[in-house]
């Protein structure tokens, strides 16, 4: 039986973690995002980044903006986000950029196993 939590009013089920996610995170060029997913591999904060072209359209600064980007879906695990958000914080050009990280609830055994080794930390 799962736990519940208690949101506005509602019960809602609380699944047990698999310890894996997807961070989803924009880009202004594709040369931006090149030079994060390379960045993020080798410092091993996830194991796998695939990008693609997207047109966002949003409100900022009172504005309402169309845009050309570049999605980046970067697959990790939950005990690497905070310093994959970190990295991102610091070295993303946008002054507040997207960060978003959605749990992945289940995946083929040897594909979450493979994220786990690529994500480990060497020396550890």
């Amino acid at each position: 039986m799962h736990e519940t939590i208690h949101k506005n009013g509602c019960q809602m089920p609380v699944k047990p973690s698999t310890g894996f996610c997807m961070v989803l995170t924009t880009c202004p060029n594709q040369q931006e995002a090149d030079t994060h997913a390379r960045a993020i591999i080798e410092q091993r904060l996830a194991a796998c980044v695939q990008s693609s072209p997207i047109h966002s359209h949003y409100r900022w600064e009172g504005e309402v903006q169309s845009d050309p980007e570049v999605l980046l879906r970067i697959k990790t695990t939950v005990e690497r986000y905070q310093v994959l958000e970190q990295y991102l914080k610091a070295a993303h050009s946008y002054d507040v950029p997207q960060i978003v990280q959605i749990p992945i609830e289940n995946g083929l055994p040897e594909y979450l196993g493979w994220i786990r080794e690529e994500t480990a930390v060497i020396g550890q």
